[in-house]
């Protein structure tokens, strides 16, 4: 393997998905996989063992946004990945957009607040600093949709038609920093639209759609200009090795392909969730309306009856 030049250099044989699935183990990754199964599994355990409840479809999702994560960095994807543009875009789109929305959907914010025990009055412990990042400025800033959107369009144009990509891809670190990166912006983007766990920033619902339409159509735009290029946009790419039988063209076409298709699929999956959540929120609403005017009904009988038992007395 050679990290010279523009990127790195390997023997590998053409790609085929079975291959492509082979475990490596890429040790940041698999460590950080296993390190968030086991602290979200600790802290649902925790609030099982006082009798609180936790939701099984909250636990599924996180696993599996763990486990999408670990699929495209701790295999063979991510060898053929730093070699072939279309299998980088696969690793790129997952771990920035299915990743990312599989995660959030699991609550671990909220799962955290509720497991760590409160320090006590005047105290500070674990709790109370997560609940003081959730409120500072520094989180309102990173969450609004004037920070989050621009931040999620650069994170294509800026990385990818730059020479940053090709010096952040000529180094192992740079490639598990430019992942961790986009892992970071998929989380930071979607968590303000998503809307189960607290934060600084919750608009409406049709504001979290109207920002979620906001940044998709520029993905689109990104696969587009890469399937009508007419010559390769990434060095890295331009040269891949013999062993793969590969045209570089072809192979950023396709990769143009994955990042156009795979807009779609998480504005579907999210734009389900928000809808069920409207849908939710508004069952919620409607029975705290309906309790209100019970009780308020309840009130008005009470009054009239003791009307009606001042008139019994007058009359006595």
């Amino acid at each position: 393997m050679d990290h010279g030049g523009h990127g790195m250099t390997m023997d590998l044989p053409p790609f085929t998905l079975g291959r492509g699935l082979e475990f490596t183990g890429e040790p940041f990754f698999l460590i950080g996989s296993v390190v968030a199964v086991a602290l979200y599994g600790w802290a649902v355990v925790r609030l099982r063992q006082r009798g609180d409840r936790w939701p099984v479809s909250r636990t599924v999702s996180f696993v599996t946004g763990v486990l999408t994560v670990a699929l495209v960095m701790c295999t063979a994807l991510n060898e053929y990945g730093m070699v072939m543009f279309s299998v980088h875009m696969v690793q790129h789109m997952v771990i920035s957009m299915l990743s990312p929305i599989l995660l959030l959907l699991g609550a671990p914010m909220t799962l955290t607040l509720r497991a760590l025990p409160s320090a006590g009055r005047g105290r500070t412990g674990p709790r109370e600093l997560v609940v003081a990042l959730l409120h500072s400025r520094y989180m309102r800033i990173i969450t609004h949709p004037a920070f989050t959107i621009p931040l999620f369009i650069a994170s294509l144009y800026a990385l990818y038609f730059t020479s940053l990509f090709d010096f952040l891809m000529g180094s192992k670190a740079g490639h598990i920093a430019m992942m961790v990166h986009f892992l970071a912006v998929g989380l930071v983007f979607f968590w303000p639209i998503m809307g189960v766990d607290p934060g600084p920033h919750r608009p409406g619902y049709v504001m979290r759609m109207l920002e979620l339409f906001a940044g998709m159509p520029f993905h689109a735009f990104f696969g587009i200009a890469l399937m009508m290029a007419t010559e390769p946009m990434v060095s890295t790419y331009a040269h891949p090795p013999s062993s793969l039988g590969l045209d570089p063209l072809s192979d950023q076409n396709a990769a143009g392909g994955i990042a156009w298709a795979f807009s779609e699929i998480p504005s579907v999956i999210v734009l389900v969730a928000l809808v069920f959540q409207w849908y939710r929120s508004e069952q919620r609403q409607a029975r705290r309306t309906d309790r209100a005017a019970e009780r308020d009904g309840d009130k008005e009988l009470e009054a009239y009856n003791a009307y009606l038992a001042s008139l019994q007395a007058r009359g006595r």
